[in-house]
């Protein structure tokens, strides 16, 4: 597991549906090494602070192996390294093998698998299709966001050492399928309440569908 390129950029204006709008998903690789900060990376910056940054989304990455399947898909050879706006581009590190929970030390930063990475309209600006996240959230290639909880240095080449497995065991492909597309599965959306490491926002989503469905109250603890 490999880290291939950390990319950064500063919010930019554009425009969208008629309406200015500013964004930061045109990220680009930078050389040397990058601190990797509790909210993002040095020399990174969020225009959309509601659905980007913080504690909880410190960082996302996505897999180089998704390039040659969207380059095949869409019928296009132009991709560079964040090209899906994500801060680092990663090896070896698919949905189906990296586990929400899991602690790795990449560099001299210790991260957190926090929630997958849903996508949002701006990756549509970015891919020039207004449909593409629809598309990128269909095909389950999404790739996951990390909460860092040791600050530190880290530049392309690292690798990523696992430090601590998460024992509820939910992968990354298995959650955003859970919250995206599997609504009734009660049993799963309160197996995913016991992943400690999940932020608020997935958390806040499963309670409300167990409270919907009768099996806790608004003030029970997770199940």
């Amino acid at each position: 597991m490999k880290l291939l390129s950390v990319n950064v950029s500063q919010p930019k204006k554009g425009r969208h549906a008629h309406r200015e709008i500013t964004t930061g998903i045109s990220k680009e690789p930078v050389r040397g090494s990058v601190m990797l900060r509790t909210s993002n990376p040095d020399r990174d910056a969020q225009a959309d602070l509601v659905n980007r940054g913080g504690i909880h989304r410190s960082a996302s990455a996505y897999p180089l192996e998704h390039y040659d399947y969207w380059q095949r898909e869409l019928g296009r050879d132009d991709f560079t390294f964040g090209q899906f706006g994500e801060d680092f581009t990663v090896e070896g590190m698919l949905e189906d093998n990296i586990y929400i929970g899991d602690v790795f030390r990449v560099g001299h930063a210790l991260v957190e698998v926090s929630h997958p990475r849903p996508p949002f309209f701006k990756l549509g600006i970015k891919m020039s299709m207004a449909q593409f996240p629809k598309l990128f959230l269909r095909s389950g290639r999404i790739g996951f966001y990390l909460r860092v909880l040791a600050e530190g240095e880290v530049r392309a080449g690292d690798t990523f050492e696992l430090v601590k497995a998460d024992p509820v065991r939910i992968t990354v492909a298995e959650m955003s399928h859970l919250l995206f597309f599997d609504p009734e599965n009660l049993e799963g959306a309160k197996r995913a309440l016991r992943i400690k490491a999940l932020s608020p926002a997935w958390r806040s989503t499963f309670e409300e569908r167990l409270i919907r469905a009768g099996v806790i109250g608004k003030h029970d603890s997770t199940p």
